[in-house]
């Protein structure tokens, strides 16, 4: 299983000024990697960080910090995720460039998806970088 990869839910946010990049993440069974779009799993962790989200809401407003670029799911290698990923949110959060983010994020996923929703629509996937 350690070789399995991870599916990652994040956000690009700011709230009261400050950036935060929230994630939520769980190994991906080898038929839910094998998978064309992450499903149901993708949706449940989209799920469960907009929650959080929402509770954190009420510390102060959020705001998208990358538009349509700012609810991402990436599949990511266990080496990213554990290596890679805490130093891009790092930096990312100390002031770097969303643009970088959004390039090494691209570089390093095996696959991903800009997550977004259209009223009477269910949430959808669309593939990323």
């Amino acid at each position: 299983m350690a070789d399995a990869p991870y599916l990652v839910a994040l956000a690009l946010l700011e709230q009261d000024g400050t950036r935060a990049l929230p994630l939520n993440g769980k190994s991906l069974r080898v038929e839910a990697a094998a998978a064309q779009d992450p499903d149901e799993e993708g949706r449940t962790l989209v799920l469960e960080l907009l929650l959080r989200l929402w509770q954190r809401s009420e510390e102060g407003a959020l705001r998208r910090a990358a538009g349509d670029l700012s609810l991402l799911l990436v599949e990511l290698p266990l080496e990213v995720l554990q290596e890679q990923l805490p130093r891009l949110k790092a930096d990312w959060v100390g002031g770097g460039a969303t643009a970088d983010v959004h390039a090494a994020l691209g570089s390093m996923a095996i696959r991903g998806w800009c997550v977004s929703f259209a009223r009477y629509a269910p949430v959808s996937f669309t593939p990323w970088p």
